[in-house]
């Protein structure tokens, strides 16, 4: 039987690193806002119930002015997110409907992952209880302090945690009640509390086209991403601008 699935999407961040009068998140890739097209790949889904974008309060009316008709027509339900992820996750979980079986936490800046990736994470995390997209590390890491190399780290089974995150809402609700405030107020990642809780968390392995947006420069990097990949067959005869729409 299907689990009914509600999609966080977090675009309440600051986006400090990406500079400019705009935030990251609501920046155009490919002629979409960003976390536009992060919420359509959860809007497009049956097993998808809920949709909570969370954004900033000095983003309100840019967001109801701009894509207000947009959110409408996807049934998505906006709220001003907290001062830091962990906040902004606990109004969106104060918010779920009482069918709610799974929840999955997406960052808006991740617009490049796939049906497929989120297909496979929800299915993992309805046979374990908990999943999350990662991607193996492929470089070399090294561990600095003051511009030094201090040692160099075997990066042999070790992964780069992506979203979304998928949890069964019992579990991420108990998470987030037993957290230690003072240390989930300053988490990037939200499979840390369930962790914390002594869960194991599978992984549904991707690769480094689930990038997340952070500076100017992976714009370019997105476009070409999403450039690449096959365009989705269009329904019915196809006209000779067919092509116009991408």
């Amino acid at each position: 039987m299907a689990k009914n699935v509600a999609a966080i999407i977090c675009a309440a961040g600051p986006g400090s690193r990406f500079g400019g009068k705009r935030k990251k998140q609501f920046t155009d890739v490919a002629g979409r806002a960003v976390f536009l097209r992060s919420v359509e790949l959860f809007a497009n889904r049956p097993d998808t119930r809920q949709i909570l974008l969370g954004i900033p309060a000095d983003d309100e009316e840019l967001v109801k002015v701009r894509w207000g008709a947009n959110l409408s027509l996807f049934n998505v339900k906006t709220f001003i997110g907290g001062a830091t992820r962990f906040e902004t996750i606990n109004k969106a979980l104060e918010m779920l409907a009482d069918n709610i079986d799974l929840v999955a936490i997406h960052d808006a800046a991740r617009c490049c992952v796939t049906e497929r990736w989120i297909d496979d994470c929800i299915a993992a995390a309805e046979k374990t209880g908990a999943a999350i997209l990662a991607c193996p590390i492929s470089a070399t890491v090294k561990q600095v302090k003051d511009c030094v190399i201090t040692k160099t780290l075997d990066r042999s089974g070790l992964y780069l945690a992506q979203t979304p995150q998928v949890f069964r809402t019992a579990l991420l609700k108990e998470a987030h009640a037993k957290a230690d405030r003072a240390e989930a107020e300053k988490i990037s990642d939200d499979s840390l509390l369930v962790e914390a809780l002594g869960q194991k968390v599978a992984i549904v392995e991707t690769d480094a086209s689930n990038i997340k947006i952070t500076h100017k420069t992976d714009i370019a990097i997105a476009e070409a991403i999403l450039k690449s990949r096959p365009k989705p067959l269009p329904k019915g005869p196809i006209g000779p601008y067919a092509d116009a729409q991408w």
